[in-house]
């Protein structure tokens, strides 16, 4: 069900690697961020939203991953906004996300997979303040709502994920560095930080979140084994070797 978090702003969690489906109410209805994962969740998700008896008006996606460009009929036909890099890449990989969506997370409605519009710059329906950032994958953003006191910060700073580099793209241990800088600066103005996945962090949980993520990149640049307690879930063994054979 949905957990309210701060003034219009609920969250979603599925049992799929904790996967949080955000929705945020703004001046003319309903913002649903990265809604997802599989069709029992995007069903149950709009059950949840109908009851909050205001309308969907537009969708956002944080960046291209195939767990982030879902949708349903329910919502309505809507925009569904990312940065201009993350609809380019969504739209050129659309079979590859519906082929990894099927075998991933049964009843999802393949074919709105991956529909977005390039956010204009006045940002359309969304509220808050779009940070633009190269680290984990093309035109990757976070939202803040700095009236609220949240920040949004798709895959990264989570709980139960390592940071994840971009496979097909060089220099992503410093990219990483300049975009935690950037999501530093954004959390020292909020009380509540949603990630991609896990766990919503509160108060002085945000900077606790930042400083994992941050020792994690410098071990990797350094060349050494970094001390970090998400690595004690086996299957995180594969993406951190390579994460070490990238850095």
């Amino acid at each position: 069900m949905l957990k309210q978090v701060a003034d219009g702003v609920w969250v979603r969690q599925s049992e799929w690697v904790w996967s949080n489906a955000v929705v945020v109410r703004g001046e003319d209805g309903l913002v649903l961020v990265d809604p997802g994962i599989d069709g029992a969740d995007l069903d149950q998700l709009a059950d949840d939203v109908e009851r909050l008896g205001v309308p969907v008006v537009a969708g956002f996606s944080t960046h291209p991953h195939w767990d982030h460009l879902l949708w349903h009929s329910r919502f309505g036909d809507v925009p569904r906004y990312a940065t201009p890099g993350c609809a380019q890449v969504a739209g050129e990989a659309r079979e590859r996300a519906r082929a990894m969506a099927e075998q991933s997370a049964p009843g999802i409605p393949l074919e709105l997979i991956g529909l977005l519009t390039p956010l204009p710059e006045d940002g359309g329906a969304l509220p808050g303040e779009i940070i633009e950032h190269e680290a984990h994958a093309v035109g990757h953003a976070a939202l803040l709502l700095a009236d609220r006191g949240v920040l949004i910060a798709g895959d990264m700073l989570s709980d139960v994920l390592i940071p994840l580099l971009d496979p097909r793209r060089p220099g992503q241990v410093d990219a990483y560095r300049t975009a935690l800088d950037r999501l530093d600066a954004a959390a020292r103005q909020v009380d509540v930080l949603i990630p991609g996945h896990g766990a919503v962090a509160e108060g002085r949980g945000i900077p606790a979140r930042l400083a994992a993520d941050r020792a994690y990149i410098d071990a990797l640049r350094l060349g050494e084994d970094p001390v970090d307690a998400r690595l004690e879930q086996d299957w995180l063994a594969g993406p951190h070797r390579a994460n070490r054979e990238r850095a």
